[in-house]
């Protein structure tokens, strides 16, 4: 049987010793580990097209994290995790509105990295049933589980693979009200923290991008203390 080959993995970060850390670490968890210094050389390979997901840090000379972000999802949607500061809920709310996937706080554990790109990784489209990949419609929305497109007014609408997972979700929950834990499950891959505003930013991007291609008929209704329902006018 063939060996499966390696995911590539790039890690855009100034922190030398810490390049060298994680390549050797991540080496013996499966990924392929290429290094970028400063967020100008971190864009121009990003958009190479040769790596599976892209771990950016905040904090870069040239070019910083947010600005890299932004100028790689004119033209990618390859997955991104940044790179934050802890406690520092700014830099992590920008980078989910930039398009971020996700993120996690520095200092971290290898581990626990590697679980959240095992969990970014995941969404990729499965062979699945019939069922499972049949499309999803709701009013001028047309969501293909299979091909990962979404169609308002026979044209394409633009997501991150985590907003994609995000309104395929609540498209499945159809008129059930489904909560921001099951949502992060879902859509994330993990387990919503404790002040965690990961999940009601994706939301509040689907929306603009919705409202941005005409799909005005359909509404994403926040729910109180629980989480989010799906519906048309």
């Amino acid at each position: 049987m063939a060996d499966t080959p390696m995911l590539r993995i790039l890690l855009v970060d100034d922190d030398a010793e810490l390049s060298r850390m994680l390549k050797q670490y991540l080496a013996g968890e499966g990924f392929e580990l290429t290094t970028a210094a400063d967020g100008e050389e971190g864009v121009k390979a990003a958009l190479s097209g040769q790596f599976d997901a892209v771990l950016l840090d905040v904090m870069m000379p040239r070019l910083n994290g947010i600005e890299a972000l932004r100028r790689i999802r004119r033209a990618s949607d390859v997955p991104v995790i940044m790179l934050t500061a802890r406690g520092d809920s700014l830099d992590r709310v920008a980078g989910l509105e930039t398009g971020a996937d996700d993120y996690i706080a520095k200092p971290y554990y290898p581990l626990e990295l590697v679980a959240r790109l095992r969990a970014v990784l995941r969404r990729l489209p499965k062979a699945a049933s019939g069922a499972t990949l049949a499309q999803l419609s709701l009013g001028s929305i047309h969501l293909s589980p299979g091909q990962r497109r979404v169609l308002t007014h026979q044209k394409e609408v633009e997501f991150t693979a985590t907003e994609f997972n995000v309104l395929e979700a609540l498209l499945r929950a159809g008129a059930a009200v489904i909560s921001k834990d099951d949502l992060s499950m879902q859509a994330l891959g993990r387990r919503r923290e404790p002040y965690d505003r990961s999940v009601d930013v994706h939301v509040s991007n689907i929306r603009q991008k919705l409202a941005a291609a005409g799909a005005a008929d359909v509404q994403i209704e926040t729910v109180r203390g629980i989480g989010y329902r799906i519906n048309a006018a």
